[in-house]
């Protein structure tokens, strides 16, 4: 049997067993243990826990953990609700500042917590009702919070771009400074698109009797100003090279735990225990993923899949842009289905050297990577912030929620246009700071 014959095999079952419900590490495990015995026997297996073992032995996968703490730390605290209604108070005389603040919060929130369910419900239980209170259609009020909490995975710090740089060996420190702009540029897109629609619809933007004093502006920055510093902070000894990805994830957490028990007076045990416990799983969920990914990985290539898969479409008598195109597509539909973690950890081995042999620089492929990923988190059968919402909002019909995300799919879409017309995007800042890739 042809290894390209083996691979569609290894692509149907894995779908199979994944639609199934079963969790993702294990379906991945079950998978490659499954094709290592049938083609292998039963001898191949002697290897099997240095390979799952090997998939997380490695120090740089130490951040990750740490992120989630400090993102579980701030989910648990009022600060979400804090950042919403600073940005609404210093916003409120911009025309649309409401929708303006409810998209900031999310994208200031994501990169803080690092994780999209937890954006929508933190920004989504303040903020949808706040929109729906005001006027603003019950799509675009759903729509852009969905939207908004896929940031996360794009805007620094990102585990999703941890990940990605593990599994692609590239540095993890470049992805974040590529993911910058792009990031900003979705929330850019996102803001206008909100804008516009809203106009569209008729809303006047006359926000009458929800002005601000001065001192209201100020009393609640002491609240919020401390966790942009350690955004700030994380991000600057990163792209500076004073520490480690894994050094700055440490001391991140630790600070984000100060703080909430300091502003927020989270410090009973009882709740510093339900901190850890939360980040705990998420942890080995992922850990599991990786390392199941790493023996899924060591099966495509024992078996000679990967290798034949890239041989094959280098041969394709394409353009490159076509090509790109392929992938593009590809990835969207695999974001459909699976989460990001586990596309970036199936995938990304495989069509780096291919990305790279005709001519992209890797650094923009993640970031365009990541925006298919995004793309995945708001539609269906998976699309796990719609379901989130729906749940914040039960009255609102899942297909509102999904009309109204659809226009920011498309600006994602948009995104990836600009970032094709345009890499210097997502290229120039990483070069700028940290010279030219070698």
């Amino acid at each position: 049997m042809s290894p390209l014959v083996i691979g569609v095999l290894v692509c149907v079952s894995t779908l199979i067993i994944l639609s199934t419900g079963i969790p993702v590490a294990f379906g991945l495990g079950l998978v490659a243990i499954s094709f290592l015995v049938v083609f292998e026997g039963i001898s191949s297996l002697d290897i099997l826990a240095d390979l799952f073992f090997g998939g997380i032995a490695e120090f740089s996968l130490v951040s990750i953990p740490m992120f989630i703490v400090m993102g579980a730390a701030v989910a648990s605290s009022p600060a979400g609700k804090d950042l919403y209604e600073a940005l609404d108070r210093w916003l409120h005389k911009v025309p649309g500042g409401l929708i303006i603040s409810n998209i900031g919060a999310c994208s200031v929130f994501a990169a803080l917590s690092g994780s999209s369910p937890a954006t929508c419900a933190a920004i989504g239980k303040m903020g949808i009702p706040e929109m729906r209170k005001r006027g603003y259609p019950d799509g675009l009020a759903t729509g852009a919070i969905a939207a908004g909490g896929t940031l996360g995975i794009l805007i620094p710090p990102s585990i999703t771009m941890i990940v990605y740089g593990i599994a692609t060996e590239t540095s993890i420190g470049r992805l974040f400074i590529a993911g910058l702009l792009p990031g900003l540029m979705l929330t850019v897109l996102f803001m206008a698109w909100s804008l516009y629609t809203a106009w569209r619809h008729g809303y006047s933007f006359n926000e009458e009797g929800y002005g601000f004093t001065l001192k209201q502006k100020l009393e609640i920055l002491p609240r919020v100003l401390p966790f942009l510093i350690i955004i700030a902070g994380v991000l600057f000894v990163l792209y500076g090279g004073v520490a480690t990805p894994s050094e700055a994830a440490g001391v991140g957490a630790m600070f984000v735990l100060i703080l909430v028990a300091v502003i927020y007076k989270v410090y009973q045990p009882r709740r510093i225990w339900a901190i850890i416990s939360d980040s705990m799983k998420e942890s080995v969920m992922i850990l599991m993923i990786i390392a199941a990914s790493a023996l899924f990985s060591y099966t495509l290539s024992s078996l000679f899949v990967t290798q034949s898969v890239a041989e094959y479409i280098v041969a394709l008598d394409v353009n490159r842009w076509v090509l790109m195109g392929m992938i593009n597509l590809f990835l969207l539909v695999a974001g459909f289905f699976l989460p990001p973690v586990a596309v970036i950890l199936m995938t990304a081995p495989i069509l780096l050297p291919i990305i790279e042999q005709v001519g992209f620089d890797p650094y923009w492929f993640a970031v365009v990577f990541t925006i298919n990923m995004e793309i995945g988190l708001i539609t269906p059968p998976v699309g796990l912030n719609l379901y989130v919402i729906n749940g914040i909002v039960p009255d609102i019909s899942l297909p509102t929620i999904l009309k109204g995300a659809f226009p920011f799919m498309l600006c994602m879409v948009l995104g990836i246009v600009l970032l094709c017309l345009f890499p210097q995007i997502a290229t120039w800042l990483p070069t700028y700071m940290m010279g030219v890739a070698l």
